[in-house]
Protein backbone atom coordinates (compact mmCIF):
# COMPACT_ATOMS: atom_id res chain seq x y z
CA UNK A 1 0.00 0.00 0.00
CA UNK A 2 1.47 3.23 -1.03
CA UNK A 3 -0.10 5.64 1.56
CA UNK A 4 1.66 8.76 -0.01
CA UNK A 5 -0.65 8.44 -3.23
CA UNK A 6 -4.56 8.66 -3.42
CA UNK A 7 -5.70 6.62 -6.22
CA UNK A 8 -9.47 7.04 -5.43
CA UNK A 9 -11.47 10.39 -3.90
CA UNK A 10 -14.84 10.35 -2.90
CA UNK A 11 -15.93 13.81 -2.02
CA UNK A 12 -19.62 14.30 -0.43
CA UNK A 13 -21.10 12.05 -2.69
CA UNK A 14 -24.93 11.41 -3.06
CA UNK A 15 -27.30 9.08 -4.59
CA UNK A 16 -30.80 9.78 -3.94
CA UNK A 17 -33.95 7.34 -5.98
CA UNK A 18 -36.51 9.60 -6.77
CA UNK A 19 -40.16 8.19 -5.29
CA UNK A 20 -42.84 8.64 -7.50
CA UNK A 21 -46.43 8.86 -7.88
CA UNK A 22 -49.45 8.62 -10.81
CA UNK A 23 -49.55 6.40 -13.67
CA UNK A 24 -50.13 9.01 -16.88
CA UNK A 25 -48.12 11.48 -14.85
CA UNK A 26 -45.86 10.61 -12.39
CA UNK A 27 -44.64 13.30 -10.01
CA UNK A 28 -41.95 13.18 -7.74
CA UNK A 29 -43.24 13.27 -3.76
CA UNK A 30 -39.82 11.96 -2.23
CA UNK A 31 -36.44 10.59 -2.68
CA UNK A 32 -34.30 7.60 -1.09
CA UNK A 33 -31.25 8.61 -0.04
CA UNK A 34 -29.35 5.68 -0.42
CA UNK A 35 -25.87 7.66 0.05
CA UNK A 36 -25.88 10.83 1.19
CA UNK A 37 -22.93 12.65 1.88
CA UNK A 38 -20.24 10.33 2.03
CA UNK A 39 -16.24 10.85 1.57
CA UNK A 40 -13.24 9.09 1.97
CA UNK A 41 -10.23 8.02 0.37
CA UNK A 42 -8.52 5.78 -1.28
CA UNK A 43 -4.66 4.69 -1.49
CA UNK A 44 -2.94 2.77 -4.59
CA UNK A 45 -2.17 -0.54 -3.75
CA UNK A 46 -4.77 -0.65 -0.27
CA UNK A 47 -7.91 -2.52 0.28
CA UNK A 48 -10.68 -0.18 1.77
CA UNK A 49 -13.53 -2.76 3.52
CA UNK A 50 -17.04 -0.98 3.68
CA UNK A 51 -19.15 -2.70 6.13
CA UNK A 52 -22.29 -2.32 7.56
CA UNK A 53 -26.19 -3.86 7.58
CA UNK A 54 -27.70 -4.20 4.35
CA UNK A 55 -29.44 -1.41 2.82
CA UNK A 56 -26.95 1.03 4.13
CA UNK A 57 -25.76 1.79 1.14
CA UNK A 58 -22.83 -0.13 0.25
CA UNK A 59 -23.81 -1.55 -2.93
CA UNK A 60 -24.55 1.74 -4.00
CA UNK A 61 -21.99 3.79 -3.30
CA UNK A 62 -19.58 1.26 -5.02
CA UNK A 63 -21.86 1.50 -8.15
CA UNK A 64 -21.95 5.00 -8.19
CA UNK A 65 -18.46 5.50 -7.45
CA UNK A 66 -17.52 3.54 -10.95
CA UNK A 67 -20.41 5.51 -12.42
CA UNK A 68 -23.07 2.86 -12.75
CA UNK A 69 -25.33 4.87 -11.10
CA UNK A 70 -24.24 8.94 -11.76
CA UNK A 71 -24.23 10.79 -8.68
CA UNK A 72 -26.76 12.91 -7.34
CA UNK A 73 -24.29 15.18 -6.27
CA UNK A 74 -20.72 15.18 -5.01
CA UNK A 75 -17.46 14.35 -6.73
CA UNK A 76 -15.65 11.01 -7.49
CA UNK A 77 -11.92 11.93 -8.75
CA UNK A 78 -10.05 8.62 -10.29
CA UNK A 79 -6.14 9.60 -10.55
CA UNK A 80 -7.13 13.31 -10.34
CA UNK A 81 -9.84 13.26 -13.18
CA UNK A 82 -13.68 13.61 -11.71
CA UNK A 83 -15.43 10.73 -13.27
CA UNK A 84 -18.62 12.62 -12.62
CA UNK A 85 -18.04 15.54 -15.30
CA UNK A 86 -16.95 12.29 -17.75
CA UNK A 87 -19.33 11.11 -20.26
CA UNK A 88 -19.50 9.05 -23.69
CA UNK A 89 -15.79 7.59 -24.69
CA UNK A 90 -14.10 9.39 -22.19
CA UNK A 91 -15.89 7.90 -19.70
CA UNK A 92 -15.36 4.53 -21.34
CA UNK A 93 -11.81 5.40 -21.74
CA UNK A 94 -11.37 6.02 -17.54
CA UNK A 95 -13.49 2.95 -16.87
CA UNK A 96 -11.04 0.60 -18.91
CA UNK A 97 -8.94 0.78 -15.73
CA UNK A 98 -11.85 0.46 -12.78
CA UNK A 99 -13.75 -2.76 -12.76
CA UNK A 100 -16.47 -4.74 -10.49
CA UNK A 101 -17.07 -8.26 -9.32
CA UNK A 102 -20.09 -8.72 -8.64
CA UNK A 103 -22.27 -10.10 -5.71
CA UNK A 104 -24.20 -13.04 -7.10
CA UNK A 105 -22.29 -14.92 -9.46
CA UNK A 106 -25.12 -16.22 -10.84
CA UNK A 107 -26.79 -13.44 -12.25
CA UNK A 108 -23.85 -11.39 -13.32
CA UNK A 109 -23.15 -13.87 -16.32
CA UNK A 110 -25.45 -13.81 -19.31
CA UNK A 111 -26.31 -17.74 -19.39
CA UNK A 112 -26.77 -17.30 -23.05
CA UNK A 113 -23.13 -16.31 -24.11
CA UNK A 114 -20.34 -18.75 -23.60
CA UNK A 115 -17.29 -18.21 -21.38
CA UNK A 116 -14.85 -17.32 -24.33
CA UNK A 117 -17.61 -13.95 -25.17
CA UNK A 118 -17.89 -13.24 -21.75
CA UNK A 119 -14.28 -12.89 -20.94
CA UNK A 120 -13.67 -11.55 -24.29
CA UNK A 121 -16.18 -8.95 -23.80
CA UNK A 122 -14.17 -6.19 -22.61
CA UNK A 123 -11.11 -6.53 -24.85
CA UNK A 124 -13.63 -6.46 -28.04
CA UNK A 125 -15.42 -3.23 -26.16
CA UNK A 126 -12.22 -1.39 -25.62
CA UNK A 127 -10.24 -2.74 -28.31
CA UNK A 128 -8.10 -4.11 -26.66
CA UNK A 129 -6.49 -7.02 -28.55
CA UNK A 130 -7.96 -7.48 -31.82
CA UNK A 131 -8.22 -10.96 -33.74
CA UNK A 132 -10.03 -13.80 -33.08
CA UNK A 133 -7.64 -16.21 -32.15
CA UNK A 134 -5.79 -13.67 -29.81
CA UNK A 135 -8.36 -13.08 -27.96
CA UNK A 136 -9.24 -16.28 -27.58
CA UNK A 137 -5.78 -17.00 -26.77
CA UNK A 138 -5.87 -13.90 -23.89
CA UNK A 139 -8.94 -15.53 -22.59
CA UNK A 140 -7.45 -18.93 -22.06
CA UNK A 141 -4.53 -16.78 -20.21
CA UNK A 142 -7.20 -15.31 -17.93
CA UNK A 143 -8.97 -18.69 -17.13
CA UNK A 144 -5.74 -20.26 -15.72
CA UNK A 145 -4.91 -17.20 -14.45
CA UNK A 146 -7.97 -17.34 -11.79
CA UNK A 147 -7.78 -20.90 -11.53
CA UNK A 148 -9.58 -22.78 -13.75
CA UNK A 149 -9.19 -24.68 -16.72
CA UNK A 150 -8.46 -23.12 -19.97
CA UNK A 151 -10.01 -25.58 -22.21
CA UNK A 152 -13.40 -24.74 -20.97
CA UNK A 153 -13.72 -21.67 -23.20
CA UNK A 154 -16.70 -23.04 -24.78
CA UNK A 155 -19.16 -24.07 -21.90
CA UNK A 156 -21.85 -21.44 -20.91
CA UNK A 157 -22.08 -20.32 -17.09
CA UNK A 158 -24.51 -23.08 -15.76
CA UNK A 159 -22.16 -25.85 -15.97
CA UNK A 160 -20.04 -24.05 -13.97
CA UNK A 161 -20.07 -24.39 -9.70
CA UNK A 162 -20.78 -21.13 -7.69
CA UNK A 163 -17.19 -20.49 -6.96
CA UNK A 164 -16.06 -21.12 -10.41
CA UNK A 165 -18.25 -18.75 -12.06
CA UNK A 166 -17.11 -16.43 -9.34
CA UNK A 167 -13.77 -17.09 -10.56
CA UNK A 168 -15.29 -16.38 -13.92
CA UNK A 169 -16.31 -12.90 -12.74
CA UNK A 170 -12.70 -12.29 -11.42
CA UNK A 171 -11.05 -12.79 -14.49
CA UNK A 172 -13.67 -10.75 -16.51
CA UNK A 173 -12.92 -7.82 -14.78
CA UNK A 174 -9.27 -8.24 -15.11
CA UNK A 175 -9.41 -8.78 -18.90
CA UNK A 176 -9.49 -5.10 -19.09
CA UNK A 177 -5.84 -4.38 -17.28
CA UNK A 178 -7.50 -2.46 -14.78
CA UNK A 179 -6.23 -0.89 -11.24
CA UNK A 180 -9.29 -0.40 -9.27
CA UNK A 181 -11.33 -3.15 -8.40
CA UNK A 182 -14.94 -2.48 -6.75
CA UNK A 183 -15.53 -6.00 -5.11
CA UNK A 184 -19.49 -5.76 -4.24
CA UNK A 185 -19.69 -8.98 -0.99
CA UNK A 186 -17.78 -11.72 -3.79
CA UNK A 187 -17.78 -14.07 -1.48
CA UNK A 188 -21.38 -13.95 0.28
CA UNK A 189 -23.51 -16.02 -2.14
CA UNK A 190 -20.65 -18.72 -2.22
CA UNK A 191 -20.21 -21.67 0.61
CA UNK A 192 -17.97 -21.42 3.66
CA UNK A 193 -15.02 -23.63 1.86
CA UNK A 194 -15.20 -21.45 -1.32
CA UNK A 195 -15.04 -18.11 0.40
CA UNK A 196 -11.20 -18.82 1.33
CA UNK A 197 -10.18 -19.82 -1.92
CA UNK A 198 -11.55 -16.63 -3.96
CA UNK A 199 -10.66 -14.98 -0.86
CA UNK A 200 -6.71 -15.89 -1.51
CA UNK A 201 -7.10 -15.45 -5.45
CA UNK A 202 -7.87 -11.64 -4.64
CA UNK A 203 -4.84 -11.50 -2.40
CA UNK A 204 -2.50 -13.49 -4.75
CA UNK A 205 -3.41 -10.95 -7.94
CA UNK A 206 -3.41 -7.94 -5.89
CA UNK A 207 0.12 -8.99 -5.17
CA UNK A 208 1.12 -9.95 -8.39
CA UNK A 209 -0.48 -6.81 -10.48
CA UNK A 210 -0.81 -4.22 -7.65
CA UNK A 211 -4.66 -3.76 -7.82
CA UNK A 212 -6.10 -1.05 -5.86
CA UNK A 213 -9.97 -3.14 -3.98
CA UNK A 214 -12.68 -1.46 -2.30
CA UNK A 215 -13.66 -4.53 -0.18
CA UNK A 216 -17.85 -4.18 0.56
CA UNK A 217 -19.06 -6.59 2.89
CA UNK A 218 -20.81 -7.86 5.86
CA UNK A 219 -18.57 -10.17 7.54
CA UNK A 220 -16.44 -8.83 9.63
CA UNK A 221 -14.13 -11.34 10.03
CA UNK A 222 -13.24 -11.72 6.43
CA UNK A 223 -12.60 -7.78 6.11
CA UNK A 224 -9.86 -8.10 9.13
CA UNK A 225 -8.22 -10.46 7.23
CA UNK A 226 -7.97 -9.19 3.65
CA UNK A 227 -8.09 -5.22 4.11
CA UNK A 228 -6.19 -2.49 5.72
CA UNK A 229 -8.65 0.17 6.56
CA UNK A 230 -12.38 -0.39 7.67
CA UNK A 231 -14.93 2.30 6.85
CA UNK A 232 -18.27 1.22 8.92
CA UNK A 233 -21.61 2.53 7.06
CA UNK A 234 -24.62 3.49 8.63
CA UNK A 235 -28.19 4.49 6.97
CA UNK A 236 -25.83 6.20 3.58
CA UNK A 237 -23.71 7.89 6.00
CA UNK A 238 -19.78 6.26 7.27
CA UNK A 239 -19.95 6.23 10.83
CA UNK A 240 -15.89 5.19 11.46
CA UNK A 241 -13.26 4.63 9.49
CA UNK A 242 -9.22 3.80 10.52
CA UNK A 243 -7.37 1.16 10.04
CA UNK A 244 -8.03 -2.73 10.23
CA UNK A 245 -6.64 -3.46 13.72
CA UNK A 246 -7.63 -0.22 15.65
CA UNK A 247 -11.48 -0.63 14.36
CA UNK A 248 -11.89 -4.11 15.54
CA UNK A 249 -9.52 -3.47 18.95
CA UNK A 250 -10.93 -0.03 19.78
CA UNK A 251 -13.87 0.38 18.16
CA UNK A 252 -15.05 4.32 19.00
CA UNK A 253 -18.89 4.51 17.54
CA UNK A 254 -21.57 2.78 19.36
CA UNK A 255 -23.12 1.10 16.17
CA UNK A 256 -19.61 -0.42 15.49
CA UNK A 257 -19.29 -1.38 18.63
CA UNK A 258 -22.95 -3.54 18.25
CA UNK A 259 -21.53 -5.07 15.00
CA UNK A 260 -18.24 -6.62 16.30
CA UNK A 261 -20.23 -7.67 19.40
CA UNK A 262 -22.30 -10.64 16.66
CA UNK A 263 -19.01 -11.53 15.42
CA UNK A 264 -18.74 -15.35 16.30
CA UNK A 265 -15.39 -16.04 18.32
CA UNK A 266 -14.03 -19.44 18.49
CA UNK A 267 -13.36 -19.56 21.91
CA UNK A 268 -16.17 -20.61 24.37
CA UNK A 269 -15.01 -18.27 27.04
CA UNK A 270 -14.04 -15.16 25.49
CA UNK A 271 -17.26 -15.12 23.90
CA UNK A 272 -19.24 -15.45 27.67
CA UNK A 273 -16.80 -13.23 29.11
CA UNK A 274 -17.80 -10.18 26.36
CA UNK A 275 -20.44 -8.04 26.54
CA UNK A 276 -23.28 -8.71 23.85
CA UNK A 277 -24.80 -4.91 22.53
CA UNK A 278 -28.41 -5.70 21.69
CA UNK A 279 -29.59 -3.05 19.19
CA UNK A 280 -33.43 -2.42 19.66
CA UNK A 281 -35.94 -1.34 17.24
CA UNK A 282 -35.73 -1.32 13.45
CA UNK A 283 -33.59 0.59 10.93
CA UNK A 284 -35.15 3.95 10.40
CA UNK A 285 -36.47 4.68 5.91
CA UNK A 286 -33.74 6.17 4.12
CA UNK A 287 -36.20 8.12 2.96
CA UNK A 288 -36.91 9.68 6.25
CA UNK A 289 -34.06 9.28 7.98
CA UNK A 290 -33.99 11.36 11.42
CA UNK A 291 -32.75 14.50 12.48
CA UNK A 292 -29.34 14.81 14.46
CA UNK A 293 -27.30 11.40 14.22
CA UNK A 294 -29.12 8.80 12.11
CA UNK A 295 -28.12 6.22 14.59
CA UNK A 296 -29.62 7.76 17.77
CA UNK A 297 -33.09 6.08 17.98
CA UNK A 298 -31.30 3.04 18.07
CA UNK A 299 -28.19 3.79 20.08
CA UNK A 300 -27.93 2.83 23.80
CA UNK A 301 -25.93 6.19 24.59
CA UNK A 302 -27.63 8.57 22.59
CA UNK A 303 -28.64 12.01 24.52
CA UNK A 304 -30.85 15.26 23.61
CA UNK A 305 -27.69 16.61 21.32
CA UNK A 306 -27.72 13.25 19.43
CA UNK A 307 -31.65 14.28 18.47
CA UNK A 308 -30.81 17.58 17.50
CA UNK A 309 -27.63 18.10 15.68
CA UNK A 310 -25.63 15.86 13.18
CA UNK A 311 -22.12 14.89 15.18
CA UNK A 312 -18.90 16.47 13.25
CA UNK A 313 -16.62 14.03 11.70
CA UNK A 314 -13.29 14.09 13.10
CA UNK A 315 -10.66 12.45 14.23
CA UNK A 316 -10.64 11.01 17.66
CA UNK A 317 -6.84 9.28 17.21
CA UNK A 318 -4.28 9.77 14.57
CA UNK A 319 -5.52 8.28 11.49
CA UNK A 320 -9.17 6.91 13.63
CA UNK A 321 -12.54 9.01 12.03
CA UNK A 322 -15.34 8.91 13.68
CA UNK A 323 -18.50 10.54 13.87
CA UNK A 324 -20.19 10.52 17.64
CA UNK A 325 -21.15 13.48 20.12
CA UNK A 326 -20.34 11.13 23.04
CA UNK A 327 -16.88 10.27 21.60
Amino acid sequence: MNTSQVLVQVRGLKKYFPITRGILIQRQVGAIRAVDDVSFDIYRGETLGLVGESGCGKTTTGRTLIQLYRPTAGQVLYDGVDLTREKGQSLRNKRRKIQMIFQDPYASLNPRWTISRIIGEPLRVHKIITGRKAQEERVQELLELVGLDPCHTNRYPHEFSGGQRQRIGVARALASDPEFLVCDEPISALDVSIQAQVVNLLEDLQDKFGLTYLFIAHDLSMVRHICNRVAVMYLGVIVEMSDQDEVYDHPQHPYTKALLSAVPIPDPRATRARQRVILEGDVPSPSNPPAGCRFHPRCPIAGEECRMDVPIWREAAPGHWVACHKV
